[in-house]
């Protein structure tokens, strides 16, 4: 019944491929030859989903599919770029249909690249990997996330985020007053 899974340590397109397609079931055809092969994902375990999804057993079939693939899909699949084997693939990777999300992870990343900690400020490897992955996010419609705080929430949406990993109500309010969204009622 998960509404989305996040894939950490994304190293190559095959992995990612890998990834989308054992999400997918096999009925689900839209990028199955375009950049994706049949969906694998075995059936068995939809009426327990459904019944947490508040739907019944077909529709949940239809809906659990990866968005914004398929523009019904209600699965939300990310990736964690965070590692150096990485480095070499990330436009590959984040080229992958089915990726609604995905991150520069720095603290493997800084470790990957042998750091014992986050350096502070970041190496210029790391901020031009999260300036690749920034633009390769960008190139190919995926949201790209940031950590963010109160103070530099609008600074890191204007730089491109479009999800905010900030853990406080008070860095989402300061989110939505910098955008001018309102919740939902």
């Amino acid at each position: 019944g998960v509404h989305g899974i996040l894939l950490c340590q994304a190293e190559s397109a095959a992995a990612v491929r890998a990834f989308v397609e054992s999400c997918r079931y096999p009925i689900h055809r839209t990028g199955v030859g375009d950049g994706l092969g049949e969906g694998r994902r075995g059936v068995g375990s939809e009426p327990t989903a459904a019944w947490i999804w508040g739907v019944d057993r077909d529709e949940y079939v239809q809906r659990a599919d990866p968005w914004p693939l398929n523009p019904e899909g209600e699965l939300l699949l990310g990736l964690k770029i965070e590692s150096r084997a990485a480095l070499p693939h990330i436009e590959e990777i984040l080229a992958v249909p089915g990726i609604g999300f995905a991150e520069m992870g720095p603290g493997d990343l800084s470790m990957s690249l042998g750091h014992l900690r986050v350096p502070d400020p970041w190496s210029a490897e790391m901020v031009a990997t999260h300036e690749r992955v920034l633009k390769a996010c960008t190139a190919n419609g995926v949201a790209f996330l940031s950590s963010a705080t109160p103070e530099n929430v609008g600074e890191k949406i204007d730089a491109g985020a479009r999800v905010i990993a900030g853990g406080s109500e008070e860095t989402a309010r300061a989110g939505r007053a910098h955008t001018q969204n309102q919740m939902p009622r």
